[in-house]
């Protein structure tokens, strides 16, 4: 199968009731390791590359690399998507690398890290979305800024991220407003900010509404019944992963993430992205450090890669399938970008 635009993907999931998980990726094995899972569960799947994962692989590998990947597994929809697009020219360079969909973040400005007003986020996101169209590709926006709720705190990965104390209203997306920033830009989907961040310290304890607040994203898919949200900074932060590398000279302090049942209440709320990225580092560490612990005079890539490669793997098909996105794979038709482009025109 060819590669699937972010809006076909998500407006199947939409019509079937499921979500999809967003995994990021900036090296080989953890491409291999998620499309195995994806093909062992019948799944479609994002793919998605950030502004540091493109400048750590380069874009060219990567390139080659999903191609590989899309070529091994032609029967898998596998959309390809730019994870906090910053400008316009990070989002054009994705496109010219074959990307599907793109995420123009203008939560923050070109920087990364200063907060933008709706003005800036609504000009560049509208701007991103009348070129992407153009080519038959996708756009996610971000409206409100990812942070903490128990700190005020903007996030910061991998350079992107607001760094500076934030106004609870900054933390949260407004449905009103995104009912506005929807018509004003035309996205395809919508990533909204409800107090979940980036990296493993997301909670400080089991979280409940007070700081992670799903019911913003109850609001905004009331006001919105036909837009695709976006949970982004979704991982659950397994403490099983956490004890794991600990036992093995690890230092992973006490941390809570995203549990999977509020991600299922995302789901039946309009939530058909969820993006991971954390969990899968965390898979891929405690494989490396059991490994590394237990052989400790082994210096071969190979035979602790492997392990970490089979520890992403479980942990894929576990959120395929507890999402929903297992067996829906085989359903979904790919549409030609041409003929996608057609029908943003129309």
């Amino acid at each position: 199968m060819s590669r699937i635009t972010l809006r076909q993907l998500l407006d199947h999931a939409a019509e079937n009731d499921y979500g999809v998980p967003a995994f990021n990726i900036s090296n080989m094995e953890q491409g291999l390791a998620i499309m195995a899972a994806a093909d062992a569960c019948d799944a479609p799947v994002i793919l998605q590359m950030s502004r540091g994962a493109r400048a750590y692989a380069n874009d060219l590998i990567l390139s080659k690399l999903l191609d590989g990947l899309t070529e091994m597994y032609p029967h898998i929809p596998v959309c390809v998507h730019l994870d906090h697009g910053n400008d316009i020219a990070t989002c054009v360079t994705a496109i010219q690398h074959g990307f599907t969909s793109v995420m123009m973040d203008g939560s923050l400005k070109a920087d990364g890290t200063t907060p933008a007003d709706y003005a800036y986020n609504a000009r560049i996101t509208a701007e991103a979305v009348r070129i992407a169209h153009a080519a038959g590709v996708s756009v996610e926006g971000e409206l409100g800024v990812l942070g903490s709720l128990e700190t005020g705190m903007g996030d910061q990965e991998d350079g992107h991220g607001a760094t500076e104390k934030l106004e609870r209203e900054q933390l949260l997306t407004d449905p009103d407003e995104a009912a506005r920033f929807v018509a004003d830009t035309g996205v395809d989907a919508l990533a909204v900010a409800m107090g979940t961040s980036h990296g493993a310290y997301k909670f400080t304890r089991a979280p409940d509404g007070e700081v992670l607040a799903m019911d913003v994203i109850e609001a905004i898919h009331k006001r919105l019944p036909n837009t695709h949200l976006v949970m982004h900074g979704s991982s659950s932060v397994p403490q099983d992963l956490c004890a794991e590398i600990n036992a093995h000279g690890g230092e992973i302090r006490p941390t809570w993430g995203v549990p999977l049942e509020e991600i299922r209440r995302g789901i039946r709320h309009g939530v058909r992205k969820v993006n991971i990225d954390t969990d899968i580092r965390l898979a891929i560490t405690a494989a490396v450090r059991r490994t590394l612990s237990e052989t400790p005079g082994e210096f071969d890539p190979r035979k602790y890669m492997a392990p970490a490669m089979a520890g992403v793997r479980a942990l894929c098909e576990d959120r395929f399938a507890g999402f929903g996105t297992a067996g829906h794979a085989a359903a979904i038709r790919s549409t030609p970008v041409r003929e996608m482009a057609r029908r943003y025109a129309a």
